[in-house]
């Protein structure tokens, strides 16, 4: 298996699969709306995108991971939050989401990070044993808040 970053290119190898994750956590599928969504990401720099390849075939996704920068004022630090991981059915069991992960933390060390942030739906029991088997810890630290911002 090689893991990858993304480029344009990927585009049409990683959007069907982006659209699978997002069904996986019940929203609509949107291929057209995903694909511009994930081109953007990618025009603009806003997000990093690692994709899982076979050794021997260029045109089969595995799955794929995506992080976005971030900072921390306390640390005067980057952070990079791991927004984004997805295996294809076909490729479960295989340690894919774990050598996503480890490219993941790479990054993380490479660009002096003070941490990965990993979040997963609570009852998403594979994800939570996947993360804290890469090392990942549960924050005790602070608790998070989300404000939903409709527009109307």
């Amino acid at each position: 298996m090689r893991i990858i970053k993304a480029t344009l290119e990927h585009l049409d190898l990683l959007a069907p699969l982006f659209v699978k994750y997002r069904e996986f956590y019940g929203q609509l599928p949107y291929p057209d709306s995903s694909r511009s969504f994930l081109e953007k990401r990618l025009e603009r720099d806003e997000s990093i995108i690692y994709l899982a390849l076979p050794d021997d075939d260029d045109n089969k996704l595995m799955g794929f991971c995506q992080l976005y920068p971030s900072f921390s004022s306390l640390s005067l630090k980057r952070v990079w939050i791991l927004n984004d991981i997805y295996v294809a059915e076909d490729s479960r069991r295989m340690l894919v989401a774990d050598n996503l992960m480890r490219e993941a933390k790479k990054l993380a060390k490479d660009t002096n990070a003070v941490r990965l942030r990993a979040s997963t739906s609570s009852d998403n029991e594979v994800a939570m044993k996947t993360y804290e088997s890469m090392g990942f810890k549960a924050d005790t630290e602070f608790k998070s808040y989300i404000l939903p911002i409709h527009s109307d």
